[in-house]
């Protein structure tokens, strides 16, 4: 990638600062010479381009982003592969979700429920034009000052009708440990259900300031959700109602049937706290105890360690084929 100074300019914009950089690109803050408005580039990094899986997530986040337009998915304004390849995306300030927690640790009650519903919202919105985020986090949800938020980073997000991700392609778009779905830990493609599971632990963190489940390793924290059953939130934070601690329940449902089945559903369960009954879990607060259970548990700890083996051993073979 050439390097790039303010002053400089990128064919009609004009690059004021950097603004921030990962393993996958550099995002530039500019002025648009045309419309007079900032925008941002984004621009991937050299070894991306020449990286097919990357490149094309780098590509789906363009095709998505410029297909989507909704106030709470940053919109992609133009997407240039002449030359220099780019993204152009529309200036948002705030900041990601994910320094807001750092800073405030627990957030109160409205202000998470507020946020929450927003992003079910967009999510509805999304679901229906056949996308699936697939990645959601608090580091891929930017907030401004008044709470609104917009979703970023569209990926490795499902699009219906694009080319389907392969299988040897699962070490790069997988998704976040602490927030991916159990469907998608036991290999399934997962739909609009594994983006409210997403948000269910983002809301459980928001309230409690810890996610939901834990583990010394990426694969052990996946695996803890296929064996256990959250801490109720309720005990890490008393403030937080019966009727919140359900709507959290609902959206961490292990299996995909019992959880909401749509996002307006979880929208409309928090606009409306008063109507939510909350059920009796109390024999759902830990892992079924019984003869052979730990036997049973121990088998599938041993079978995720397996995981890393049997998806170096594909990758190699689709490497050879």
């Amino acid at each position: 990638m050439k390097s790039l100074n303010p002053g400089d300019y990128l064919d009609q914009y004009l690059i004021e600062r950097q603004v921030a950089s990962s393993g996958m690109a550099t995002i530039f803050r500019a002025i648009d010479q045309e419309t007079k408005q900032p925008v941002a580039i984004k621009i991937p990094h050299m070894e991306v381009e020449s990286d097919p899986v990357l490149y094309e997530r780098f590509q789906r986040e363009a095709e998505i982003g410029q297909k989507l337009d909704h106030p709470g998915v940053m919109k992609v304004l133009a997407y240039n592969t002449r030359g220099q390849v780019y993204i152009v995306m529309e200036w948002v300030e705030g900041r990601l979700l994910r320094y807001i927690l750092h800073e405030t640790k627990k957030m109160p009650l409205e202000r998470a429920t507020k946020m929450t519903a927003a992003i079910c919202d967009t999510l509805a919105y999304c679901h229906r034009n056949g996308v699936v985020h697939r990645d959601l986090k608090p580091e891929n949800i930017m907030v401004n000052d008044q709470d609104e938020v917009k979703l970023i980073d569209f990926g490795i997000a499902g699009l219906a009708g694009s080319r389907r991700l392969t299988f040897s392609k699962l070490s790069q778009v997988m998704g976040s440990p602490d927030y991916i779905a159990p469907e998608r830990v036991k290999g399934s493609r997962g739909d609009g259900r594994a983006d409210i599971y997403a948000i269910g632990v983002i809301l459980y963190e928001m309230l409690t300031g810890d996610t939901p489940f834990s583990g010394p390793n990426p694969f052990a924290v996946m695996n803890d959700r296929l064996v256990n059953n959250p801490p109720p939130p309720r005990e890490l934070n008393p403030e937080i109602t019966e009727a919140l601690q359900e709507i959290i329940f609902r959206a961490l449902e292990r299996d995909p049937a019992d959880r909401y089945s749509t996002a307006n559903e979880f929208f409309w369960d928090l606009e409306h706290l008063d109507e939510v009954t909350p059920t009796d879990r109390t024999m759902r607060k830990s892992a079924p105890k019984g003869p052979g259970m730990e036997r049973k548990q121990m088998l599938q700890y041993a079978a995720m360690a397996l995981i890393p083996i049997v998806i170096l051993g594909l990758l190699f073979y689709m490497a050879k084929h």
